[in-house]
């Protein structure tokens, strides 16, 4: 199996990401990521869904979910040809002996202190998983005491808005 983003544009409507979500689980996919917000049109939702499913079984849920009335448009998001982001909230323990090294890695991989305590810090980090990951790996020797991550969240590159057309006809 392999891991494949897509990104849907759904009507704000009660309901939806719980159709679009069951559509998933009854097929026996598991939803490694899930991502909802708002876009640029009040009444339109993006869900970006990380599955892990073979190509088939993909084109078929794919299918299925075009079937569903509130689904505007899906896509699927490549990587090279996506920005795909998440971000990841992380304690980590960080007394007087161990503070300055932990500054450090958060410089390094770009990061921000968002809370400090006298034997801990907050750090929020956004990148793309492989990033994450490698971050964890570099905290976790100090303590990882709590973690937070969100669901990916992707846009395709260039100029183009993924629901450029289907808003305009509609």
């Amino acid at each position: 199996m392999s891991k494949h983003t897509l990104s849907v544009l759904v009507e704000n409507r009660p309901g939806v990401l719980t159709r679009v979500a069951g559509l998933f689980a009854r097929r026996g996919f598991n939803i490694h990521s899930l991502a909802v917000g708002p876009t640029e049109h009040p009444d339109v939702s993006r869900m970006t869904v990380v599955v892990d499913v073979e190509e088939l079984p993909l084109e078929q849920v794919t299918k299925q979910l075009n079937k569903l009335i509130n689904v505007i448009k899906i896509v699927e998001l490549e990587p090279p040809a996506s920005v795909q982001r998440e971000l990841l909230l992380v304690k980590v323990k960080a007394d007087l002996q161990n503070r300055s090294q932990v500054m450090e890695a958060v410089g390094l991989f770009r990061a921000k202190v968002v809370d400090v305590a006298p034997d801990a810090l907050t750090i929020e980090v956004t990148g793309n998983p492989e990033k994450l990951e490698a971050f964890l790996k570099v905290m976790d020797p100090f303590g990882i005491r709590e973690l937070v991550q969100s669901g990916l969240v992707g846009i395709g590159r260039g100029n183009r808005s993924m629901a450029e057309r289907e808003l305009r006809s509609a």
